[in-house]
């Protein structure tokens, strides 16, 4: 097929696609706080992660993020989510989630910020990305066995974001 058969249209909703990488311990798990001086979540934890750059897969763009970020490689890592981010009538972001295991190894601050492992039971005490009080639970959860969740973000008449996880069993 084609290029001109994949039917890109300028005029249609356009999604960015980054990675999410949460690398779990037990009940722990890895966040990264932003770097002060970051132009998006500076100073608030969130997973490990970024875009997807042109050429790469998604699995070769989360072990990208995971080396650039902490220095880590895990074991286990594999797809177990996705969001739709409807952040613009026109462009939204879609947010691929990755689950790996920790295998060891010194955890490494970069650029990005700082490291940090968290009970997930313990989340609330912490400054975190609005989303993530949602997405850690079921990420830590969730198991190898299962399909992958999907979820789609948006923003309400109060500009709060607002996180829907569809229940794969309703479609049944």
């Amino acid at each position: 097929m084609p290029k001109s058969d994949q039917g890109v249209n300028v005029s249609r909703y356009t999604m960015i696609p980054r990675t999410l990488i949460f690398v779990v311990d037990g009940e722990q798990v890895l966040l990264l706080k932003g770097a002060p001086s970051k132009r998006l979540w500076a100073n608030r934890y969130n997973g490990i992660g970024g875009h997807v750059e042109r050429g790469e897969d998604l699995y070769a763009a989360a072990r990208r993020e995971l080396m650039e970020e902490a220095g880590l490689e895990v074991r286990n890592l594999r797809l177990c989510g996705t969001v739709m981010v409807d952040a613009d009538d026109h462009i939204g972001v879609g947010v691929f989630i990755f689950r790996g295991e920790y295998a060891g190894g010194e955890v490494r601050a970069s650029s990005e910020g700082e490291l940090t492992w968290m009970e997930e039971g313990k989340l609330d005490q912490y400054a975190l990305v609005d989303d993530l009080r949602v997405l850690v639970p079921v990420v830590v959860r969730h198991q190898p066995t299962e399909a992958p969740f999907h979820a789609r973000s948006y923003y309400d008449d109060q500009d709060q974001l607002v996180v829907a996880i569809s229940d794969p069993s309703a479609a049944r």
